[in-house]
């Protein structure tokens, strides 16, 4: 096993990005298969309301420094998607996401074959001599894509959003590929991919975890790790309002005691306790419509923060009760 080379060229850092403009304009390579020269484009993006904790920010580091994914696990709505839009936009660099599906393919990540359309063209002699050549017939996926930006001297975030939807087959099937940033098409031999040997243009990686299946061994030792926690005390959760341009203070105090209440298993067991995410649909919409924080107690609008009808009625026999 020969060792992995560590580049600390690049950092992620929430002093510099909390400085940064609310959109930015950054220079991306459309690469394609069939164009032999990718195209120079420049995009404008959004910046994205993040408040990541001192680990964490260890954790992208880490990633970045080593090469590796960044496997991120916990509970849903606790902003593990969101740190990818988060490192891209501070890094000024393309995001390209994939969002896993029960029916996805590893594949998919790298490339898809169109052999019908090319079957179908060749049959009817569709525009000439297109049907000979099967590089017309090969998209790049996400992670494909980012390798072979790569190549052309442009680094990419990638994001591989709730893996633990797929089946098994899914993360080791993508073994060598995260693990030597390097590719070939199957269907056309000639077409490969690789990172290099240059080690800050390596993809930064990350990979959502909802922990609702588990990951094979295999896959779990080519990652860097790291547990979201939800944020633990008022004053986090006040921060993270604060981030998300929250701006009614006493709004914001009763919410954030509503949701802690919620999340208190001795105050209230639920099979699915609300998230950051609930928590921010929900102030949100509390603060459009001026609900009064008196009334926050009867858990108004109550479908933003509780999925399940139990749920709704174990919360409201506690708030009842208290």
């Amino acid at each position: 096993m020969s060792k992995r080379s560590v580049d600390t060229s690049t950092s992620f850092s929430t002093i510099a990005y909390k400085s940064l403009p609310d959109s930015r304009e950054i220079e991306t390579l459309e690469v394609t298969v069939s164009q032999k020269d990718p195209t120079q484009k420049r995009i404008t993006i959004e910046k994205e309301p993040y408040l990541p904790d001192d680990k964490l920010v260890e954790a992208v580091n880490l990633a970045i420094a080593l090469g590796r994914p960044l496997l991120l696990q916990g509970e849903p709505g606790c902003g593990k998607t969101r740190l990818a839009y988060a490192v891209a936009y501070a890094l000024g660099l393309p995001l390209e996401v994939s969002y896993i599906k029960s029916t996805s393919r590893a594949q998919d990540l790298l490339y898809t074959y169109d052999a019908v359309n090319r079957l179908y063209d060749a049959q009817l002699g569709a525009e000439g001599l297109r049907s000979r050549e099967i590089k017309n017939y090969i998209r790049l996926g996400p992670l494909g894509r980012a390798i072979a930006r790569a190549q052309y001297g442009r680094r990419s975030v990638v994001l591989i959003d709730e893996i633990d939807k797929a089946d098994l087959d899914f993360p080791n099937d993508l073994l060598w590929e995260l693990d030597r940033l390097e590719f070939r098409v199957t269907e056309a031999p000639d077409i490969s991919y690789a990172v290099g040997d240059n080690p800050a243009l390596r993809p930064i990686v990350f990979v959502t975890h909802n922990e609702e299946k588990a990951l094979p061994t295999a896959f779990l030792r080519r990652c860097i790790f790291h547990y979201v926690e939800f944020p633990q005390t008022e004053e986090d959760l006040q921060q993270v309002l604060a981030t998300h341009q929250i701006s009614n203070p006493e709004l914001s105090k009763k919410a954030i005691e509503v949701l802690l209440k919620l999340r208190d298993p001795k105050i209230v067991d639920l099979s699915k306790r609300p998230g950051l995410s609930e928590l921010l649909d929900w102030v949100g919409y509390l603060e459009a419509v001026k609900t009064p924080v008196e009334e926050l107690d009867k858990l108004p609008y109550f479908g933003a923060l509780l999925k399940q009808e139990s749920d709704r009625q174990r919360a409201m026999e506690a708030f009842a009760k208290l």
